[in-house]
């Protein structure tokens, strides 16, 4: 028999995730680029992305996107709100920002969650409605005690952002999916939902070893935002097509729970990457794909 407090804890777990289900149905679906991969097309020509980002902004919005998705000026707060204005003077909106940060040893928690929060307040004063976390990896597996920092840090983190009207969408690469996933699921399990929530990136979750159907049927009420890039036979591909992820099954699963539809294209270049065409076509033919398998 459960107890009368364990009974209402769900109770209340279960309305506040009907209440995100509830506030993520009303997004309005929203697709963007990853500003990384363009980096890359431009590092190859030996250009810097920071002297091109009009003609980028430009580009994307002629292929139909919605937005570009940069990093989080933490050095100087203010750039977010340029940054914010350079998207608008080409037909783009703020939406969301990258960061990344260390969680794990307490001192430095607190100061990255700080930082983060100042350049966070005057990103939300600019328009963007989500800050992606990617907590630094160190190189070695954290330890409990670590983890349990790192939780207890991004849990205030969600709630700074919270205060601002800024969701977080905790973000991944293959370091916290090791060992079984066990920081990943540690970064949620020690969390609330609505506080700290979930950027799904769906090529990383499978490179890690952990289909994403799988992390989505345990995490997709904690979805609020998705970065989306695709490869073949385990190698990244130019563009969003058809290879190693099966999109249609992933966009059913969202269109079913109605996750939250802001759609980060993020096309990069590794070794093996075939190139046959422009950045500015491979993007065109990504955000065809996204409308036509995400109705986005």
């Amino acid at each position: 028999m459960h107890s009368r407090r364990t009974f209402l804890a769900r109770l209340a777990l279960g309305g506040a995730a009907a209440r995100t289900l509830t506030a993520q149905a009303t997004v309005r679906p929203v697709v963007g680029s990853q500003l990384y991969g363009w980096g890359q097309y431009y590092s190859r020509d030996g250009k810097r992305l920071e002297d091109h980002l009009d003609e980028v902004f430009a580009a994307l919005r002629d292929a139909g996107f919605d937005y570009a998705e940069g990093n989080l000026d933490v050095g100087d707060p203010d750039g977010n709100g340029r940054f914010a204005e350079r998207l608008r003077a080409r037909g783009l909106r703020p939406v969301s920002l990258y960061t990344g940060g260390a969680f794990h040893e307490a001192r430095q928690a607190n100061k990255t969650v700080g930082q983060i929060a100042a350049a966070a307040r005057v990103a939300a004063g600019a328009g963007f409605g989500v800050i992606v976390c990617n907590p630094d990896p160190i190189g070695r597996a954290k330890t409990d005690a670590e983890l349990l920092v790192q939780a207890r840090a991004l849990s205030d983190l969600g709630d700074a952002l919270s205060a601002l009207g800024l969701r977080l969408g905790l973000h991944h690469h293959t370091p916290e999916l090791a060992d079984g996933a066990r920081e990943f699921h540690s970064n949620f399990d020690r969390t609330r939902a609505g506080r700290v929530d979930f950027c799904i990136d769906t090529h990383w979750m499978y490179r890690g070893g952990v289909p994403p159907m799988d992390a989505l049927g345990r995490y997709g009420d904690r979805v609020v935002s998705w970065h989306l890039r695709q490869s073949r036979e385990k190698v990244w591909w130019e563009d969003l097509d058809a290879g190693d992820i099966d999109y249609s099954a992933i966009a059913r699963l969202a269109r079913e729970r109605s996750m939250a539809p802001r759609y980060t294209v993020e096309l990069a270049l590794e070794a093996g990457t075939r190139i046959t065409r422009t950045v500015v076509e491979n993007h065109a033919r990504s955000r065809e794909f996204v409308r036509r398998v995400f109705g986005a």
